[in-house]
């Protein structure tokens, strides 16, 4: 017994770790994309988005799948002590990920004019493709060791490994995007073009320059800690009794079994922004003639500050579905049912705790952050975060359904919804844009309707297979009674202070002041136990904290 909850504060422990260094990337990618957002614009971001959409669809298919089935084949066999064969599972998803790596760069390299013309309606975007091509590569082989750390149950490589990776990132993304985006525009001088394509196409180009570069820092950092952990690896095999090691066939074939359902409902669940991008920019141009400039313009605004704002608290769903899948597929394999229901309803409460809070906080003060941060489209994404705040909710509650369904062996359900929500959030952007004429809050609200129906479709099937009744009091009514309590707060408050103040030291008082209020009324309100609070790194000081200040 004692075992099993050392066990499980270790899964949660771990978790925590991954989902704190998951939101420091995000953050450090939020506030490395301000610069170069206000270096190369909106168009700019505009030839951006149209590279990377397309290049994670390529990683996705490459490898991005990789860390996640690795890490549940690697956990089920560390789980019935047979690390020999967790060893050659290893190798068999490097020797996979050296051959889908290096096609997925060729392709990328050599048919970034067709993709980039065809798929997203977007030609400049095809240098920043190319560009991106390296980091296709890198990202696989590093996918299998960061899978196989993880499987082993430490997040800890990791983590570092992704905070070192977005570090170098920023700093060469800016960089490059500077001084790429000056030579473009003296290149448009020459020409005598003034609004000419160049400056942001070669902008958009440095800015993915970083990717790689990161990538490449990430990938050296983690061979260094394979090479320092080969002693203790070395000490594990030695004790490794297993009679009956499995084949390199057989191994190569389980990892395809399981990666190609994940790769298929992560393809779909992604492919949505590609098609958005290509179907809208298609409707706007072609069928209702719109101009090209604005249209960039509003993409822009969407993946540049709309998404990327809305995407850091739902890296804490992503950092959370990564560290559930072994914690569920070690309970699955011991039979032990209770502990996944219990798995799953943690990991949802605490997706929650932060998903609301930050959906209601963005609603309330988007505009002003969006003032804060950046020097153009501030009327157009202000009212995106006022329309559209609720896909956080939406897509950090999909996001880890997907991870609860291929943690519990049910890979298939997760293509299955999200063909259905694909499909149908694809008829729903077709009204809106062509009949609606919303240009892109069309898109805005087809986004969120795809991650609607996943976190319907997902709910059922957890439901079901795992005979779950979801908990409604302290995963969604306190966490919403709170957040809008705060919300209206900071909203009444910006208004009331921000004319006499300034918009830079209003939100310096609101956004700690939100925090507060949320964290004391979830307190008050009893959503969080002092045994869940004990669980998280530094949980016993917080909780003997809380205690004498009356919070709990």
């Amino acid at each position: 017994m004692g075992n099993r909850k050392t066990e499980k504060s270790n899964y949660i422990v771990q978790g925590s770790i991954l989902a704190i260094a998951s939101i420091v990337v995000r953050i450090i990618g939020m506030l490395y994309r301000i610069p170069v957002t206000n270096i190369i614009g909106d168009v700019g971001n505009d030839y951006y988005s149209g590279a990377f959409e397309i290049y994670n669809i390529i990683l996705l298919i490459s490898s991005y799948s990789l860390p996640l089935a690795v890490s549940k084949l690697v956990a089920a066999r560390v789980k019935l002590e047979q690390y020999r064969n967790a060893m050659r599972l290893f190798r068999g998803a490097l020797l996979f990920a050296l051959v889908s790596g290096t096609l997925g760069a060729l392709f990328t390299f050599f048919c970034a004019d067709f993709l980039a013309t065809q798929v997203v309606h977007t030609p400049q975007s095809a240098m920043a493709l190319r560009v991106l091509s390296a980091a296709v590569f890198i990202l696989a082989i590093m996918g299998v060791i960061r899978g196989y750390f993880q499987g082993l149950g430490t997040m800890m490589p990791t983590a570092v490994s992704q905070i070192l990776e977005q570090i170098i990132n920023a700093v060469v993304s800016i960089a490059a995007a500077g001084w790429l985006f000056r030579y473009g525009l003296e290149l448009d001088q020459k020409a005598g073009m003034v609004n000419g394509t160049k400056a942001a196409s070669y902008g958009a180009a440095g800015s993915t320059l970083g990717t790689s570069a990161g990538a490449l820092a990430a990938l050296l950092f983690l061979i260094a800690v394979m090479l320092l952990y080969n002693r203790v690896l070395q000490k594990r095999l030695k004790r490794d009794r297993t009679r009956r090691l499995m084949s390199y066939s057989s191994l190569l074939k389980t990892l395809l079994l399981t990666i190609l359902p994940v790769i298929l409902s992560t393809a779909i669940y992604n492919i949505n922004s590609v098609i958005d991008q290509g179907v809208f920019k298609y409707l706007m141009l072609e069928v209702l003639k719109k101009d090209s400039l604005m249209v960039s313009q509003q993409w822009g605004a969407f993946t540049g500050k709309y998404k990327l704002l809305t995407n850091v608290p739902i890296a804490v769903a992503s950092a959370l579905s990564a560290s559930t899948i072994p914690a569920l597929t070690a309970a699955r394999i011991s039979g032990n049912r209770k502990e996944m229901r219990q798995e799953t309803e943690e990991a949802i409460r605490m997706v929650m705790m932060v998903c609301i809070p930050s959906a209601v906080g963005l609603t309330a003060l988007g505009e002003p952050i969006v003032q804060l941060l950046f020097h153009e489209g501030i009327e157009l994404s202000g009212k995106l975060f006022l329309y559209g705040s609720a896909s956080v909710v939406f897509y950090g509650l999909s996001t880890l359904t997907n991870g609860i369904l291929q943690g519990i062996d049910q890979m298939r359900l997760p293509v299955i919804h999200a063909a259905i929500a694909l499909v149908s959030h694809l008829l729903l952007l077709l009204v809106l844009v062509v009949v609606g004429d919303l240009d892109i809050y069309a898109v805005m609200a087809a986004y969120m309707f795809f991650a609607l129906m996943m976190c319907v479709l997902n709910a059922l099937a957890i439901r079901r297979h795992l005979n779950y009744r979801q908990e409604i009091r302290r995963t969604f009514l306190i966490p919403t009674f709170a957040s809008l309590i705060m919300g209206i707060s900071i909203w009444l408050l910006y208004e009331f202070v921000h004319e006499n103040l300034g918009n830079t030291v209003t939100l310096c008082i609101c956004v700690p002041l939100a925090v507060l209020i949320y964290a004391v009324f979830i307190l008050v309100l009893q959503g969080v136990t002092p045994e869940e609070l004990s669980n998280l790194p530094k949980g016993r000081s917080l909780v003997r904290l809380l205690k004498k200040l009356h919070l709990l």
